[in-house]
């Protein structure tokens, strides 16, 4: 059974994440799936890209909800025709088993998504830190590559599949005299702040279970995202898909705040940056901007003083863009000065 809660937090838990910033990362795959197949045939290459290109739906969308879409659902059996690349590598985790990764065009995906009217959520994702406890034989610990390297290399894989970037801690000296099992069991506030403070991100989950006699497993997440906490129990038949949910919590949670519905329709408006006090800093806005999939084109209009005018043209209305340029904790939003600009940011070095 999975249960699934959403509600604001407290002030000593809004304390516990207050310092951190929204660290985040291109995903670099974001348009590219592995999914098993018996065998290098055409026949279970056709039907394998489907399964990729539903993987691929799910990680651009954030939620597995976007499968029920009809327009999506219409495009997946026609999939092997939109896999740009291909390869097979053995599957570590079946004997003798196959994996297929296929690599599918993102303007083909973009635009299905467009049609569909299904939100994008960009491959600029905020990176998440994990604290995860396991009953054992001789008590709770934490999970890291020394005591559960199966386990870990399985959440590394399991995030990767959605899209999301992942931090473990180093489980250090630092990390041990700052956190205990039972404080993160309990969702010590000051302890978990302490401990995660130094990975300087404010997107933390924090999960315990304990395995069955039947090797199933049962226990909790709690995802810890800007002014919300979202807390999910599962009972589940495996470890693997203990981990699977608190994976999915931190996907429809995060999707959720940052996935916008685009418009086929390219929209133009101007952003304005100050503090942009040297060339470097030009060079990181542009670079930033060109790799969001929103953004068809950014040019720089003028340069007056510390501050630039830039003229996108994206698919997104202003608002909804602003969710996205946002997750960059560089560009701080600014009261519009009426100079022409549609967005207004300080850039902080």
């Amino acid at each position: 059974m999975i249960t699934y809660v959403r509600r604001s937090l407290g002030f000593a838990l809004l304390v516990l994440f207050a310092a951190a910033v929204a660290r985040a990362e291109i995903v670099k795959d974001l348009y590219s799936a592995e999914v098993p197949v018996a065998d290098q045939s055409p026949a279970q290459l056709a039907s394998a890209s489907s399964d990729a290109l539903a993987a691929v739906f799910v990680k651009v969308s954030g939620s597995v909800s976007v499968l029920r879409n009809p327009v999506i659902a219409a495009a997946l059996p026609g999939a092997r025709k939109h896999v740009q690349q291909y390869s097979y590598s053995q599957d570590p985790g079946v004997p003798g088993g196959l994996l297929l990764r296929a690599l599918f065009d993102g303007g083909y995906i973009r635009d299905l998504m467009i049609e569909a009217g299904a939100p994008i959520w960009t491959a600029n994702r905020p990176m998440v830190l994990v604290w995860l406890v396991k009953e054992e034989a001789g008590g709770w610990q934490f999970v890291n590559a020394e005591t559960d390297p199966a386990l870990v290399k399985e959440m590394r894989t399991e995030f990767s599949r959605r899209g999301v970037p992942l931090q473990l801690p180093l489980y250090d000296l630092v990390d041990t005299a700052a956190l205990t099992v039972d404080q993160a069991r309990n969702l010590d506030s000051g302890a978990l702040n302490q401990a995660s403070v130094r990975y300087q991100l404010q997107d933390v989950l924090v999960g315990e279970f304990a395995l069955q006699p039947d090797g199933g497993a049962v226990g909790k997440w709690n995802y810890f995202g800007g002014a919300d906490r979202s807390q999910r129990s599962a009972t589940v038949a495996s470890e693997a898909l203990f981990l699977r949910e608190g994976v999915s919590l931190v996907t429809e949670s995060m999707a959720a705040r940052y996935a916008v519905a685009a418009s086929a329709q390219g929209v133009g408006l101007v952003m304005s940056v100050t503090g942009v006090t040297s060339y470097a800093d030009y060079a990181a806005i542009a670079s930033w901007l060109e790799s969001l999939e929103l953004v068809e084109q950014a040019d720089v209009e003028s340069v007056q003083g510390d501050r630039i005018l830039v003229r996108l043209r994206a698919q997104a209305a202003p608002d909804q863009l602003a969710t996205v340029i946002e997750s960059n904790k560089r560009l701080v939003s600014i009261p519009v000065t009426g100079a022409g600009a549609d967005l207004n940011y300080l850039w902080q070095n």
